[in-house]
Order: C-alpha cells, then structure tokens, then sequence
C-alpha cells in the first residue's frame, strides 16, 4: 500500500491504518491518534506531536482529553467522541482550535471508530 493513497477525511481512512505500524503512522502528513473509548491513547503520531508540540511517546496512555488536550473538553469535541462511542458510529468531521499550552492553531478533525477493536481515530490536519 502506497502511503500517499492515506488522504485525510476519506471513507476508508481506517482500512488503510490499520495495516501500518508505528514508523508507517508516523510518516503521515497528518496528525493521527487512536483512542480507546475512554479517551485514553493507544498511538499517537510524529505529525501530531509536532502540531501540538509533544513528544509522541511520551502521550500514549494519558487521556486525550483531560491530560494532553484540555482545550478538547467541550461539546463540540469530547461531546462528539462520547456520543459516538456511546452510539457506536463515531464518524464527523469538523474545525476546531487547540491552544492548550500552544499557539492558537486552527485544525480540521476527522474522528472515525477503528475497523477492528473497541478503539477510535482522531485525525488532525493544519488549516
């Protein structure tokens, strides 16, 4: 599978990662991050951590939402995750502004349940 087919916001995003390994995630041109369905992260991107400024690895099982994105904990965004795992058809796309501990900076968001397990994908692409 040819990394440049992995376009941001298509149907089929999560067929295409869930065939990748860490190194293969990380050469994205996007941010991705998979979540279980407590907000916790399971995998977490180079291009994620070099929108937010964090270290990848140094993420992965905090809360999303309460120990690495504050600023994610409204109803536009945790609302929307909860309401699509609670639903189990977690699929929207939207803009938001993460400025938890950054400079303001305007992003597209694609969350989307993962084709296999209880886990989510939150993918994060500069505007």
């Amino acid at each position: 599978m040819a990394l440049d087919k992995v376009t941001f916001g298509s149907d089929d995003i999560e067929n295409s990662l869930a065939k990748m390994d860490d190194k293969k995630l990380d050469s994205l041109a996007f941010g991705a991050i998979q979540l279980d369905a407590s907000g916790k992260i399971m995998q977490y991107n180079a291009a994620e951590g070099s929108i937010t400024g964090r270290d990848p690895k140094s993420v992965i099982g905090k809360n999303f939402f309460t120990d690495v994105a504050p600023c994610t904990q409204s109803k536009e965004f945790q609302g929307r995750f909860k309401e699509g795992v609670k639903n189990n058809d977690l699929n929207t796309m939207f803009e938001y502004i993460f400025d938890y501990k950054m400079k303001p900076t305007k992003v597209k968001v694609h969350m989307k349940k993962a084709l296999t397990g209880d886990s989510y994908w939150i993918f994060v692409k500069r505007l």
